[in-house]
């Protein structure tokens, strides 16, 4: 789209109405009377475009970015479909599918940190010219919503179960439909360029389709089966639940000291047990000791009695898998009710008891105790067991406790009936894809932990019992066992017709209640999201598999792995070429920055996961990502979440996507206010630097400046040798800037990108350049100079906003907008090229030039010399330095506050030298600056004079605290060191202005 010029309503001074409209850059009172008594024309560059005045409107005057227009400025990127991929210049697709997060989710800085890396992908390899597409959607989080939903129904007196399942349903969708949208209106205040033509929604119709799809196939397959076993159970959702959904806590607790006695032994002969779920003992199955410890030999091969089972019998066996040295090294195993006994009695063919009830009671086979609630029992049961004399004793213990992640109870494990899929063979085929390089996981030591779960992967059980979700497509015939026969269908119209070929046509049949695990289709996303198992869809043929995948690293193995499992399997390719793993987000004392329990409702960016106790600690992994692990989780209750949106409200989106963006890969970021508000000023600094462009650039209304301006583009070596040595050396940082951040790009190091960028822009151009270029716009009469400088401003700063652009958005975009004869939006101007000329020797020669200005403003620091004073200098190099340095004069006096009527070269010493102050730059550049232009050197000697006396006696007294031995033996060790370092600091001090001191009285006795 072209971009219109303004309008001649918009030119005309008179019109006061049109002004308030325009950019605040172009008319602020700094704009109107320039610096060095250069006045401008009241009519200047009319930066906001006509056909587009209301988006870049502003207030007429602005000392900073205003972060309202930040909303107007989205709704026109995508009024004007820069979203949507472009083929017109041709490329290889770039594609990242959104992580889609809950539909119950509020923004919270999880999903800020992967907006932000994945919208400057996107917005990086837009501009490069491929086509590119970022696919949003939304979670229907299973147990989330559902619980949402009835605690919505509760507070209306209704509970669920007095609604049939389609009721109920119904008032689910009623829910999304109404709130269903806050989150991705959420993600657009977050700058994200995605594609909202393609946002997709996990329970919509076509991936819906897609679900029942694969499904189908892996029964068909015979890689999905329904059997009984263990699984984390939710007694109050009544489902199970997955490993991510359960959190482990540390809480205080008891370990029991249990007797079992010896069967056939006396009385004095038992074995004692610990353990800190007494109320499984009603399951036990074994009793287990390791087979080297002595103290049981004798035992191993004989049976004990199980206590207050009225004398069941158990047997008594050796494995290795008992510790020794845990309790009293006798375990229970009582494999319905806990993960590690289920394994050992699947390996040792032992049977398995169930004691619970689905709602956390305990069953019939408890006798006496059934009907008690778990807990409840427990305490009766320590109670007869008191009684009895069968109790040992009862310790304190810190338990690790299994918590539902949604509802905060007490995870049970229980042997159920569920929906498992083999994944072993899945597993392989993953595992392959990053060994043959297909895959690329970034960072590359997370290899380690996805191998490490793919070869030690389990079956995934993929059913819950919930009532919200993609219905398990199993139909059974009424009057049949389940486990008889049942019918897999895409609809119930093709089970009914599979069951009455089998059975006639007056059978009935009935579907399975339970739903899958959001995960499952979630697993599906790559492709689903394109219209598989469509292969004729265009979606699908001209984007997956996709480009990037990128997410937090503690869903590696949940969500990523599964996800490069089904790609595979369904579609013949790897899902997507790299996996980008960021880190957790934590606040300036390494806690973790998370909303609290009633608000985390996002499954794919949750904080924390029970898999880094149960999988990292199984392996040897780097040092930096243990200690990352080490912090609380950010909570309300603590006071220290950082809410994204109020961030927004009070620094900017930029500010806040700049903050995020400068982490590591796999590396947790920690996030402060301070931070934040640092860059929230460098959003003002880059504001004010357009600001003192378009105040130093040509009228408007000179189209011919413009176009000579807008046609410099210094890509041949005479253009850049043509350049004065300022010029040349900006313009130089410039190509070799673009070269490094292409290449940060390319290889997914963003902070490496944001902090070369940052330091550019803030030291290179606002503090050196702009500073120097001020004496070609301000203090000469050559014409040529100034529009030189204005060119290389205005080339520089435009490519600094190209390269800033992924980063921030909103403030490059409104910058661009500001300077005339824009022909598109920054979003989708081609990126910078690379590889331009650069002159190796100006970088050298301009550093020089600066390290001898540091060193002036150095001494004039030191001798506290008043900013307004114009001192004299004499510059003292070779020839040939002198040559490139002298040219510059203008620069160094105005830059270090010279006279510079009174700044001399010469290639010897003045024959002052011993009354200056003599400083030492590089290649031999020096520079003698005369103590009178400085200081009253007789005051400023009676002035050091006074302050080494009392410098004197604070480090006296300092050393007589040292030397008192009651202080060094009474008093704590860190204030002794304190003392010790202060002493160390004022010696240093004393000795400093002694030689000062010596060297102003030389000067006066001269």
């Amino acid at each position: 789209m072209a971009l219109a010029g303004p309008s001649s309503a918009l030119l005309s001074s008179s019109s006061s109405a049109c002004l308030r409209r325009l950019n605040p850059l172009l008319l602020s009172a700094a704009c109107r009377r320039p610096p060095g008594g250069q006045r401008r024309a009241a009519r200047r560059f009319c930066a906001a475009i006509a056909s587009e005045a209301d988006v870049f409107a502003s207030p007429e005057v602005a000392k900073s970015f205003d972060f309202t227009n930040e909303e107007r400025i989205y709704k026109w990127w995508e009024s004007q479909g820069f979203f949507k991929p472009n083929f017109d210049r041709g490329g290889d697709p770039f594609v990242i599918p959104m992580p889609p997060p809950n539909v119950t989710g509020s923004l919270h800085m999880g999903h800020a940190m992967f907006v932000t890396l994945e919208d400057i992908m996107v917005r990086y390899f837009r501009m490069k010219g491929r086509p590119a597409l970022w696919i949003p959607g939304t979670d229907h989080a299973g147990i989330a919503t559902q619980l949402v939903v009835e605690k919505m129904l509760a507070a209306e007196g209704v509970k669920r179960t007095d609604l049939t399942r389609e009721e109920f349903t119904k008032k689910v969708w009623e829910w999304k439909e109404k709130y269903g949208g806050t989150i991705t209106n959420q993600i657009r205040r977050l700058g994200a360029s995605c594609d909202w033509s393609r946002e997709r929604f996990t329970l919509d119709e076509q991936l819906s389709r897609a679900v029942i799809e694969a499904f189908i196939r892996l029964h068909d397959k015979g890689l999905i089966y329904q059997g009984s076993y263990l699984v984390n159970w939710s007694p109050n959702l009544q489902t199970a639940v997955s490993d991510l959904e359960v959190e482990y806590s540390e809480e205080p607790g008891n370990l029991y000291f249990i007797k079992y006695r010896v069967a056939g032994g006396t009385r004095d002969d038992f074995m004692t047990i610990a353990t800190t779920r007494p109320e499984t003992l009603f399951g036990d199955v074994a009793i287990a000791v390791n087979p080297e410890d002595k103290r049981y030999a004798q035992y191993v091969g004989r049976l004990a009695i199980v206590p207050l089972t009225c004398g069941r019998h158990v047997p008594i066996i050796a494995d290795r898998y008992v510790d020794p040295d845990f309790g009293t090294g006798v375990l229970k195993i009582s494999p319905g009710h806990d993960h590690n006994d289920y394994h050992i009695a699947r390996k040792l063919g032992l049977p398995i008891l169930n004691v619970m009830n689905k709602d956390g009671t305990l069953n019939d086979v408890a006798g006496l105790y059934s009907g008690m609630d778990r807990f409840e029992a427990r305490e009766k049961l320590w109670s007869d067991l008191v009684e009895t004399n069968l109790a040992v004793k009862k310790e304190p213990y810190t338990l690790r406790v299994p918590r539902s992640q949604r509802g905060g109870e007490v995870i049970e494990p229980l042997v159920s009936k569920q929906w498992f899929v083999t994944m072993e063979p899945l597993a392989e085929k993953a595992l392959r894809a990053v060994e043959n390089g297909q895959l690329t996981i970034l960072p590359e030591r997370f290899e380690k932990i996805y191998n490490h779960w793919l070869t030690n992967i389990k079956d995934w059980c993929i059913s819950r019992q919930l009532w919200w979700g993609h219905r398990i497509p199993v139909w059974y015939i009424v009057g049949k066992k389940c486990e008889e026969d049942y019918i897999v269908a895409r609809t119930e119209e093709e089970a009914l017709t599979k069951a009455q070929e089998k059975y006639g046509k007056s059978v009935e049949i009935y579907q399975d209640p339970d739903v899958l695990d959001t995960w499952f289709s979630s697993a599906l996303w790559p492709f689903s999201t394109l219209g598989w198992p469509d292969l004729s869809k265009d979606d699908y043929k001209h984007f997956y598999p996709s480009t990037v995948l990128e997410t937090g690293h503690d869903i590696l193995f949940f969500w990523v792995a599964r996800m490069v499992m089904m790609g595979i399997e369904f579609t013949g390719s790897v899902p997507f070429s790299y996996v980008y793993l960021h880190g957790l987000i934590r606040d300036s004392e390494q806690h973790l920055i998370c909303p609290d329990d009633r608000d985390v409702t996002n499954r794919v960016d949750h904080c924390e996961s029970v898999i880094w106790s149960e999988v990292y600690r199984l392996l040897i992994w780097d040092a930096k990502l243990q200690a990352a692990f080490q912090g609380r989780k950010m909570s309300k209750t603590l006071g220290n979440v950082i809410d994204p949106l109020d961030t927004i409200k009070d620094y900017g989106t930029d500010a806040l996507r700049f903050t995020l963006s400068l982490g590591t890969a796999g590396q947790d970021l920690n996030l402060s206010t301070e931070r934040l508000t640092s860059n929230k000023a460098f959003t003002n600094k880059l504001w004010n630097a357009g600001k003192f462009l378009l105040q130093n650039l040509p009228d408007r209304s000179d189209v011919s400046a413009w176009d000579a301006l807008l046609a410099n583009k210094f890509d041949t070596e005479a253009s850049l040798q043509e350049l004065p040595l300022p010029e040349c050396w900006v313009v130089t940082g410039l190509h070799g800037l673009i070269d490094r951040v292409s290449t940060s790009y390319e290889k997914f190091f963003f902070g490496d990108a944001a902090r070369e960028i940052y330091d550019f822009f803030w030291g290179d151009f606002a503090d050196w350049y702009i500073e120097a270029s001020k004496t070609r716009l301000y203090h000469s009469a050559d014409k040529l100079a100034a529009a030189r400088a204005q060119s290389v401003l205005l080339y520089v700063f435009e490519n600094i906003l190209k390269l800033l652009h992924p980063f921030m958005p909103f403030v490059t975009e409104e910058l661009w907008q500001a300077f005339p004869y824009r022909k598109q939006a920054l979003m989708v101007t081609p990126w910078p090229t690379t590889d331009l000329p650069k002159d190796s020797r100006s970088i050298k020669r301009f550093q020089n030039l600066q390290s001898l200005i540091r060193g002036i403003r150095n001494v004039r620091a030191e001798y506290t010399v008043e900013p307004a004073k114009r001192i004299s200098a004499s510059v003292v190099a070779t020839a040939d330095v002198l040559e490139y340095v002298s040219k510059e004069k203008q620069v160094l006096a105005l830059l270090s506050k010279l006279d510079v009527q009174n700044v001399h070269f010469a290639e010897s010493a003045p024959g002052d030298a011993n009354q200056s102050v003599h400083i030492v730059a590089d290649e031999g550049l020096e520079a003698y600056l005369p103590f009178a232009d400085m200081v009253d050197v007789s005051e400023e000697v009676k002035r050091l004079s006074k302050r080494l006396s009392k410098m004197q006696s604070e480090y006296d007294a300092l050393v007589a605290r040292l030397n008192s031995q009651s202080f060094v033996e009474k008093a704590p060790e860190e204030i002794v060191q304190g003392v010790r370092e202060k002493a160390s600091e004022a010696e240093e001090k004393i000795a400093l202005t002694m030689n000062r001191l010596a060297f102003l009285q030389s000067t006066v006795s001269t």
